[in-house]
């Protein structure tokens, strides 16, 4: 599996568009995406088993509440599985909370995306539930993989990318706001507590 550190793999698939089901037609619902379409953004993609499932629109619409969260940390969010783009445009206009779903759902039906990052779950044909934060210079910061039976928490997705976006060190637990590891003033405090002892 891909981990940290490692170049997003290059990519070319099918999604279906971000727009409101009622601003969607023939025309405008399928969309290309590329390593190129957000070029110079954070990106959250997040992979997934199945469409019409159980666990999966949980976590979806989940992420499509902190939409604007992650859009305001300049990162854009999408959303994969091995499903084609037509399974994804149907489930859309089905499962009624992803009909306002803000962001793309991308189709792997190949399974190329998934491969190339060691996700594939071979003997179920689906990828795992995994997510990753890439940076704007298509570097992984962050990977994390749920068991297929169990969601995954976007809002701790949403900490950790306010953490990479810090470029300081963070502290366990930390949140948006709080202070940082100053490593000088650690330094300065445990040699002035060494110095005491002596």
């Amino acid at each position: 599996m891909l981990g940290v550190g490692s170049k997003f793999p290059n990519f070319n698939l099918k999604a279906v568009s971000e727009k409101p089901i009622q601003d969607i037609n023939i025309d405008n619902v399928f969309i290309n995406i590329d390593n190129n379409t957000y070029k110079g953004k954070w990106k959250v993609i997040f992979f997934y088993p199945k469409d019409f499932t159980f666990v999966c629109p949980t976590e979806i619409s989940a992420f499509g509440e902190l939409n604007n969260d992650f859009s305001d940390r300049d990162a854009q969010i999408l959303g994969v599985s091995v499903d084609s783009e037509h399974a994804h445009w149907a489930w859309r206009r089905e499962q009624k909370e992803l009909k306002e779903l803000p962001f793309p759902l991308v189709s792997d039906l190949n399974r190329q995306l998934s491969t190339d990052l060691g996700i594939l779950d071979k003997s179920e044909g689906v990828s795992q539930r995994a997510t990753y934060i890439v940076d704007p210079e298509d570097n992984i910061r962050f990977v994390m993989v749920n068991d297929l039976d169990v969601g995954r928490n976007p809002k701790e997705v949403l900490r950790v990318l306010d953490a990479l976006q810090t470029d300081e060190l963070c502290p366990c637990n930390w949140k948006k706001g709080e202070e940082t590891i100053d490593v000088n003033v650690v330094t300065a405090k445990n040699e002035k507590q060494n110095a005491v002892s002596n």
